[in-house]
């Protein structure tokens, strides 16, 4: 399968969850500014970050467009804390995430463990586990490792899988599951 072929499935199956979702989500979004009054699509993003104590919860896109001073908000928010960098996150690991989230059927935010990465950052936590890749994706800001309370890691995994859009870990151990727009696969346990 040509890479643009598989690009264009992967495409199609992460809207295909937007879509199954939409009924679902509707009531979250029903008292949104009057601007966004009987907007037809809508996505959110909620996340909380122990390491920094901050909190996020914003819709990043409508009806097809990004808002550009929501992703700037992202970037800010799943930066590298550990060295104060940020860098553009990904849109559709975004995508990846809120889909998830959305399948889920939880208000509850995610808690962030890792969004961006920088090198200095990947190459240090690399010397101290063996479960961190030496070209991570979260070095490009396309990946995140999130958690929440009231759902398994195996819920987490199932429903980001279901998107078909990238790469999906469990890691069951350290409670979380990792998220990427890389290539469809899954890992863990």
């Amino acid at each position: 399968m040509s890479e643009k072929k598989s690009a264009l499935i992967t495409r199609r199956a992460l809207l295909g969850a937007f879509a199954a979702t939409t009924v679902s989500a509707a009531p979250v979004y029903s008292n949104v500014f009057g601007f966004l009054k009987g907007a037809g699509d809508v996505r959110r993003i909620k996340m909380y970050s122990g390491r920094t104590g901050e909190s996020i919860d914003m819709i990043y896109w409508i009806e097809g467009e990004y808002i550009k001073e929501s992703l700037k908000e992202v970037n800010y928010f799943m930066r590298d804390w550990r060295q104060n960098e940020a860098t553009n996150i990904d849109t559709r690991t975004l995508d990846i995430m809120s889909a998830a989230h959305n399948i889920l059927d939880t208000s509850e935010a995610y808690t962030l463990l890792s969004g961006y990465r920088s090198p200095k950052t990947n190459a240090m936590l690399r010397s101290k586990s063996r479960g961190v890749a030496k070209r991570s994706l979260h070095m490009k800001g396309q990946a995140a490792d999130l958690r929440l309370k009231s759902r398994s890691v195996a819920q987490m995994a199932r429903a980001a899988a279901s998107c078909s859009a990238g790469g999906v870990g469990k890691y069951s151990g350290s409670n979380f599951v990792h998220m990427d727009c890389g290539v469809v696969r899954t890992w863990g346990r």
